[in-house]
């Protein structure tokens, strides 16, 4: 059975409503056949990433950045999930990525730097973007929710096939 693996660092109602929409449309009754596996980052592990044929990443933008939770999750899984690095450490660019996957990142005021940075070390691992990111500035709204629901819904369906 396919497998949707949703990894998020919820610390505020505004993620946790994100990240609840998120499950409730990647659990949607018109999916069938998608085993949703929904992790805490600092919980998930490199054989829940293996075992996924799809992600959907949430964190909030803390000063500029990712979560520290999500961060540790990528540092944890990025060699064991196929992660590349170039000569000097840092993350390498891989081309063809197989996995799809989803962003959502909530902010106070910007978002710019947390998005950025997630989507430089999962360029470097084989999954291809396959939904926009979902910015949330402020307080999430009925629109906002319905925008986590329809993402969940997505990647859930892309992993359906």
């Amino acid at each position: 059975m396919p497998r949707l693996l949703i990894v998020h660092h919820s610390p505020t109602p505004s993620v946790a409503a994100l990240t609840e929409a998120v499950v409730a449309g990647a659990s949607d009754e018109a999916i069938t056949g998608v085993e949703v596996v929904v992790r805490a980052a600092l919980e998930a592990d490199a054989d829940d990433v293996l075992a996924a044929d799809g992600y959907v990443l949430g964190t909030p933008a803390n000063f500029g950045y990712m979560s520290g939770a999500l961060k540790h999750f990528f540092d944890s899984i990025f060699l064991q999930a196929g992660g590349a690095l170039t000569d000097d450490g840092s993350a390498a660019s891989v081309e063809g990525g197989r996995k799809p996957f989803g962003l959502y990142v909530h902010g106070r005021y910007d978002t710019t730097g947390a998005v950025r940075s997630v989507q430089s070390i999962v360029g470097a691992l084989a999954w291809r973007q396959s939904a926009p990111v979902l910015e949330v500035l402020g307080d999430v709204g009925e629109a906002d929710r319905e925008a986590a629901y329809e993402l969940g819904g997505t990647l859930a369906a892309l992993v359906m096939g």
